[in-house]
Formats: structure tokens, C-alpha cells, sequence
């Protein structure tokens, strides 16, 4: 009896401890929301229209930070959908210029290295609305008006979160806004391939191209520089991609491994097959960069610098009469007289 008795409240103890977990927010399975976000986030928009993109001209800050959080502060974390952020949007919008988007799907970190903070490309992390919220998380609590930062959903548990439906609405946005030539940076070593089915850009970006406006589709499928080759042009995923476009009418072209991109990817594999003294990248358009980080001393210490200039130098401004002349060989002298060390 006394062992019946003790076993109820025991069950009783764990669901109320349950309980309490729940409404303290510790239910979920994904992060909580970064540590001082209003302040990162309000620090990234003066950085933004001060620094990055002056062209954008004055935003309130603290009036587009206002809309970002009202958007899911106070309701369930699981109820937050895309048009909740529409007042956020409209606050933050700019121009994203003729030629310049750049889609993608698994590349995340090489898409941000390649577009360089909207110098070379404006990828959806180098607008306004986008660079706001680029690798952070948040979340908030059903009738609280304070930020959950135990834990937040994850879209597996919940496709209605606070950072999906953000997300969701900024790629469509940024679809909307897209004109000229469209970019789409595909990994090829993706597993699943390199267009994913469901995924942002064939769910959310594809159908808000506004296709007046857009007079030719580019898809660069790059592998990993130490990654297989699973997908490619005219092949699996990118083949049904390409497909789809064409169905739509627009103009699509598409190039495997992507020189530009490969000279940037191989910054970080020197000595990879796949990048030293590729005949590939050797002459590219003139540049000798790859084959002189292993023949010229020091110019391996400059390659970050040179690979960052706004018209990617690696690619078509650094040749053979630009680079570094070579020390002079030093002079030895000899019974006939002086002459150079060989």
C-alpha cells in the first residue's frame, strides 16, 4: 500500500517537473536565442548602413529592431508565420542591384566568402533584412514578452518557428527583388544532391522570380575541393533544376566547377591534386596565382588580401607583369671580377 502510494506521488513529481520545464521554455530540442541578440542585431544595422552599404541611406535601427521582435515575442513558438515579419521587411527593404543575387543551397560559408558583404555578389546574408538575422537564433514565449534563451524549436518539431518563417519570408523578398542575371551556387557534393526538393530556393525563392524582370538563369555546380563528385550539370537533381527553369521560360545556363570559385576554395587546399598547378587555374585568363603560391617567395602571405579585392584579382587582375619582382640574386666576388650568384 505505502509502496503504491509512494510510486503516484513519485509520477506526480515528474509530470509537474515536466510541467515546469515546459513553461520555463527548457522543452525544446534546438538552441536557445543567441546571448545579447538585440544588441548584435541593432549593431549589425548601423555596421550595415554605415559600413557595408551606405547606399541603402538612413534606417531606424531601433524601429526595424522593434518589428523584428514583435514578430514573435508574446506567441506561441510555434505559431509564427512568414507574414508576421512583413512590417520588419518593409522597414529593412533596399534595392538589390541588376546582376548581383546569388542563390544557393549548401554552401552557406562559401557563398558568403565569394559574395564578399555585396562587393563582388549580393546573396541573400548581404541585404539588409538578411544580414540582420545571418547564423543567429530566437525565440520567444507564449505569454511572456521575454526571449526564450533555454531553447528554441527546431523546424523538425515545429515548421511554424520563429527563425523558418523569417527565413522563409526574407527568400521571398529577396526572390521578389532579384533582376538581370540570377546566380545560383549549387554544392555538387552534396548528399542528396545539389538541389534539394524541399528547400528554400525550389520552395520559396523559384516561384517569386519575377521572370519580366530576370534575362538569364547561371548555375555554377562546385564540388568540395576534398568532396566527391555527386551531382552535376545536366545530371540528377541539377538536370530536373534545369528542367524546371526552362519549363518557365527563362534562359538557363549551367557550368560545373566554376573557376572563380574553385581559385577561391582552393585558397585553403594549396596542395590539394585538384588545385596545384592545375592546368585548369594555371593560366586562367592570365593569372599565374595558384602555380606562384609554390614558386614565388612570400606571395602565399598575400593571398588573402589579393583573393578579397571587390574585382576578385585571383580571377583577372593578377598576372604575370603584376606580381612581385623576385629579389635580386646577390654577387660573390672572384679572381676575374664580380659576378652573380646562379
Amino acid at each position: 500500500m505505502m509502496k503504491n502510494l509512494f510510486l503516484s506521488l513519485f509520477l506526480i513529481s515528474v509530470l509537474f517537473m515536466n510541467s515546469f520545464l515546459e513553461v520555463q521554455g527548457g522543452k525544446w530540442k534546438g538552441e536557445g536565442t543567441t546571448q545579447n541578440l538585440e544588441s548584435i542585431v541593432i549593431g549589425r544595422c548601423y555596421d550595415y548602413i554605415r559600413i557595408v552599404n551606405p547606399a541603402v541611406g538612413e534606417k531606424n535601427c531601433s524601429e526595424i529592431w522593434e518589428a523584428f521582435k514583435n514578430a514573435f515575442i508574446n506567441k506561441d513558438p510555434c505559431s509564427i508565420l512568414p507574414k508576421d515579419y512583413e512590417l520588419f521587411i518593409n522597414l529593412s527593404l533596399h534595392t538589390i542591384p541588376p546582376n548581383k543575387s546569388l542563390f544557393w543551397e549548401n554552401n552557406h560559408l562559401l557563398v558568403n566568402s565569394f559574395a564578399d558583404r555585396g562587393r563582388r555578389y549580393m546573396s541573400l546574408a548581404d541585404t539588409l533584412f538578411g544580414f540582420f538575422g545571418d547564423f543567429l537564433n530566437w525565440c520567444g514565449q507564449a505569454n511572456s514578452i521575454e526571449l526564450d534563451y533555454e531553447s528554441c524549436p527546431t523546424t523538425e518539431e515545429c515548421e511554424n518557428n520563429a527563425v523558418e518563417s523569417f527565413w522563409r519570408m526574407a527568400s521571398i523578398t529577396y526572390a521578389q527583388h532579384s533582376s538581370g542575371v540570377i546566380h545560383v551556387l549549387l554544392n555538387g557534393s552534396a548528399v542528396g544532391g545539389a538541389y534539394p526538393e524541399p528547400g528554400f530556393f525550389a520552395d520559396y525563392e523559384i516561384p517569386n522570380l519575377q521572370k519580366d524582370k530576370i534575362s538569364q538563369i547561371a548555375i555554377w555546380v562546385v564540388d568540395d575541393v576534398e568532396g566527391p563528385d555527386i551531382d552535376s550539370c545536366g545530371t540528377h537533381t541539377v538536370e530536373k533544376l534545369e528542367n524546371r527553369l526552362k519549363t518557365l521560360g527563362y534562359d538557363v545556363t549551367c557550368t560545373d566547377n566554376y573557376k572563380s570559385v574553385m581559385l577561391l576554395l582552393c585558397v585553403d587546399y594549396p596542395d590539394n591534386s585538384k588545385c596545384t598547378l592545375s592546368s585548369s587555374l594555371l593560366f586562367l585568363t592570365g593569372s599565374v596565382l595558384p602555380a606562384a603560391y609554390h614558386i614565388l617567395p612570400g606571395i602565399s602571405d598575400m593571398k588573402d588580401s589579393l583573393c578579397h579585392q571587390p574585382c576578385f584579382g585571383c580571377q583577372n587582375h593578377l598576372r604575370l607583369t603584376e606580381l612581385p619582382e623576385l629579389p635580386a640574386e646577390p654577387a660573390v666576388e672572384t679572381a676575374e671580377g664580380t659576378e652573380a650568384v646562379s
